[in-house]
């Protein structure tokens, strides 16, 4: 059965689909509005160290010494690097989580990174004396670690990644929508082009 346009009553017409795509990219929109600013924000500032720089917290050195019960938990354990790492962590603020670690003699080195800043933490076994060396990020360093994501965990690079797909998402609808304006196809086709060959050409120069 059909209307008076002649489409089949029913059927999931092309209006039906561009009205759809209106609404998920506006949705869409909606949804990674915040995380397209922030990302655009530290995007800027990751690309210039120097914009908002400001003093970088001074290191911090401290240390404490470990039980005999703790030395044996440590002596114990399956990774003795990350379980000084805890034991640390119980006593001092340290910034970061644990990331690797080794053990050479009766010494314990355990590294901490994050989007916080870094810890290094060294335990001798025979003393006991843990000696933290701990390097903490402004609030600059923070928000450019927290672009790259390598080291903030991965809650946040889970983020990123729905975060990123969200966006690719949202960019192929809106390009259909600006395709399907039949008079702007030439210019989105030309647009797209010249896009292509700057990325292409910054891209040579670049790597040159």
């Amino acid at each position: 059965m059909t209307d008076d346009t002649g489409a089949t009553k029913g059927a999931f017409s092309k209006p039906d689909f561009y009205r759809l795509c209106r609404e998920w990219h506006g949705y869409l929109s909606a949804a990674a509005f915040l995380a397209l600013v922030f990302f655009s924000v530290t995007g800027i500032l990751l690309n210039h160290p120097g914009l908002l720089q400001g003093e970088q917290p001074a290191p911090v050195e401290t240390m404490f010494t470990l039980t005999a019960e703790e030395v044996a938990a440590i002596q114990a354990a399956p990774a003795p690097a990350a379980a000084l790492a805890e034991l640390a962590h119980a006593r001092t603020d340290l910034a970061g989580a644990f990331r690797d670690g080794e053990v050479v003699g009766e010494d314990v080195y355990a590294n901490l990174q994050g989007a916080r800043g870094r810890s290094n933490v060294t335990g001798n076994l025979r003393t006991g004396e843990v000696r933290i060396y701990i390097e903490r990020e402004d609030a600059i360093g923070v928000l450019n670690a927290l672009h790259r994501g390598e080291h903030a965990g991965s809650a946040w690079r889970l983020l990123i990644d729905l975060t990123a797909a969200l966006f690719i998402v949202m960019s192929v609808i809106g390009f259909i929508l600006f395709l399907s304006l039949r008079f702007r196809l030439r210019t989105a086709l030309v647009l797209t082009t010249a896009s292509l060959i700057v990325m292409i050409g910054v891209f040579m120069f670049a790597t040159a």
